[in-house]
C-alpha cells in the first residue's frame, strides 16, 4: 500500500523570551501597573522639559564615576530626633530604593499618589545605605558652588558633591524619572511608610539600569526599598534640609539630607 504523501506542517508562531527560552505567543512579558500617579501641586512642566537635556548629560558623565562604599558611622553621642514634627517644617514622603549593589535612589513625592518633586541618583550602594540605616543616625550632605544672582532653586541645581556623615563619598545628581522609576512609585502608592523588596522587571532603565561600579547592563534579584515620611526645611534660597521622621518618635532608622550651594 503507498504511503500518502508528507505534507509541510503549519508552525505556531513562538517568540523568544529575553534569556533565550521559547515562549508561546499567549505568554506575554510582565503586565506593568497603568500609571495613575497625580501632578504635583504647582509643577512647573516646561520648565522640567528644558532641564531634560542637561539632566541627561550630567548623568552620564554621573555614570562613569565609580561607586563609593563609605563608612556611614556616626558618634554615639550624637543628637537625635525623636519628634514627629519639625517647626516649619512641611511633610512629603520620601522613598530610597535601588537593586542592593547599585546607586541608591531617592524619590520625594508630596504624598504617595503624586509623581516625584524630586528625584536623586546618590553614588553609595543601596545595600550599604540601608545597612548603615539600620546601624544609627545618617547625615548626608550635598554641596554645589554658589554663583552670583544665582536665580535656580536649590533642589533643581543639576549636580552635587556628596558627604555622609562628614565623609567625601561621590556625587548626587538630580534626574528625570524613568518608566521603571515611575513603575516603582505606581506599585507602592498604597504604603505610606514601611520597607521591603519589590520583584520589578529590570529591562527599562532607571533604578533597574544601573550598573555596579558605573557598568550598565540588566540587574537581577529584587529591587529593595525603604519609605518614609520626611520633614522638608527651607532655611534659605540656598539652604534646604529633609529630616527622615520615626513614627511614635521610636529609634528605627534615622536620616537627614542636607542640601546648600556654599
Amino acid at each position: 500500500m503507498a504511503t500518502p504523501p508528507l505534507t509541510p506542517r503549519m508552525l505556531t508562531p513562538t517568540t523568544m523570551s529575553p534569556l533565550g527560552s521559547p515562549r508561546s505567543k499567549k505568554s506575554t512579558a510582565t503586565v506593568r501597573p497603568e500609571i495613575t500617579l497625580e501632578q504635583p501641586s504647582g509643577k512647573n512642566k516646561s520648565a522640567g522639559s528644558k532641564s531634560t537635556k542637561l539632566f541627561r548629560r550630567v548623568r552620564s558623565v554621573f555614570r562613569s564615576l565609580p561607586i563609593m562604599s563609605p563608612m556611614c558611622k556616626f558618634p554615639v553621642g550624637g543628637a537625635r530626633l525623636h519628634e514627629n514634627h519639625v517647626h516649619g517644617g512641611t511633610r512629603v514622603t520620601g522613598t530610597l530604593f535601588g537593586y542592593r549593589k547599585t546607586r541608591v535612589n531617592l524619590a520625594v513625592q508630596e504624598n504617595p499618589r503624586s509623581l516625584p518633586i524630586l528625584l536623586l541618583e546618590l553614588a553609595i550602594p543601596t545595600g550599604k545605605l540601608l545597612q548603615d540605616l539600620g546601624v544609627g543616625l545618617v547625615r548626608i550632605a550635598l554641596e554645589c558652588e554658589k554663583k552670583p544672582s544665582e536665580k535656580t532653586k536649590i533642589i533643581d541645581e543639576p549636580i552635587w558633591a556628596l558627604y555622609c556623615n562628614g565623609k567625601k563619598s561621590g556625587y548626587g545628581v538630580k534626574r528625570q524619572p524613568t518608566e521603571e522609576d515611575l513603575v516603582v512609585m505606581q506599585m507602592l502608592h498604597a504604603v505610606s511608610m514601611g520597607a521591603g523588596v519589590l520583584p520589578v522587571s529590570s529591562g527599562g532603565g532607571g533604578a533597574a539600569e544601573q550598573g555596579g561600579g558605573g557598568g550598565g547592563g540588566q540587574q537581577e534579584g529584587d529591587l529593595t526599598y525603604m519609605r518614609a515620611h520626611f520633614e522638608r526645611v527651607i532655611g534659605s534660597r540656598d539652604s534646604e534640609t529633609y529630616y527622615m521622621m520615626n513614627p511614635d518618635g521610636n529609634s528605627g532608622p534615622e536620616l537627614s539630607i542636607f542640601f546648600v550651594r556654599v
